[in-house]
């Protein structure tokens, strides 16, 4: 079993047996057909991914690693608010017909600020700090801007990345206020371990542990009978993940530069409806 498998297993069961219900009260998301999306959740959900030991991937289902990385690519390296910089689908139901998901994500981490050592956008203050100021315990971004809130088609729910270097390590806490455990767990703890790896690389780092910190960890209705089924697979062993050794700079990796060695995983038949 991959520690990842482990970890999810644990929190869906402590999810759905234990898990406040919000059916009684008032939801913002729907689904497709217009019937409320309620959730079983718990909060403030953390767990420990050490990357030295092994990649953080589920195998009791497939992890679309190479659609993760895109997307953390147009959010991070692209600073991009625009679907059509992204070869995924999964932001359309939030973009305009512009392709626009308005002030939010990629757009403020391009965003410049000023400071004594020049000006720098959150990315490249977080690059410039890795190489110049690796001790500092201010190495952080923050995209949940409340002044531009009102011009984001969706809040951020990944919002904030906390980095800290202990001797050649790199570790980083991600601050989530929202996690659709079902089908968006795993996808962004296989994102911000790749970031994890992509930073640490090209700052002469290693990348050691991420540290996921989950305020509102939940499961729809429509969502747990599959979630039970998937928890009844087979485990396999975490694959091992591959990167480009030869990319030192932050803005020339690309998804052909990630690759995983031996990912077994299970078929999910049934697909999970994201609500909206």
């Amino acid at each position: 079993m991959s520690k990842a498998d482990e970890i999810f297993i644990k929190n869906c069961t402590d999810i759905i047996e234990n898990g406040f219900w919000d059916t009684d009260l008032p939801v913002r998301p729907k689904w497709l057909d217009g019937t409320p999306a309620h959730t079983v959740k718990k909060f403030c959900i953390v767990n420990r991914y050490d990357l030295r030991e092994e990649f953080p991937i589920l195998t009791l289902r497939r992890t679309a690693f190479k659609s993760a990385i895109d997307e953390i690519l147009w959010i991070w390296q692209k600073k991009s608010n625009n679907i059509n910089d992204l070869n995924s689908h999964i932001w359309d139901s939030w973009a305009d017909e512009t392709g626009s998901i308005g002030k939010a994500y990629g757009y403020q981490l391009g965003i410049k600020h000023k400071y004594k050592e020049g000006e720098f956008d959150q990315v490249d203050r977080v690059l410039f700090d890795l190489k110049n100021n690796p001790s500092s315990r201010r190495i952080m971004t923050n995209i949940y801007n409340f002044e531009d809130l009102h011009e984001m088609h969706l809040y951020p729910c990944a919002y904030s990345m906390t980095f800290n270097v202990s001797g050649n390590v790199l570790n980083g806490i991600l601050h989530q206020r929202s996690n659709d455990v079902a089908v968006a767990n795993n996808w962004n703890v296989v994102q911000y371990s790749v970031l994890l790896m992509m930073l640490a690389q090209v700052s002469g780092l290693v990348a050691g542990e991420l540290v996921h910190v989950i305020a509102d960890a939940h499961i729809y209705d429509r969502h747990i009978p599959v979630v039970k089924e998937m928890l009844k697979n087979e485990q396999f062993p975490a694959p091992k993940i591959k990167i480009n050794p030869n990319v030192k700079d932050f803005y020339k990796f690309t998804v052909d530069d990630f690759e995983l060695v031996d990912y077994k995983f299970n078929k999910l038949d049934k697909k999970f409806e994201v609500a909206v």
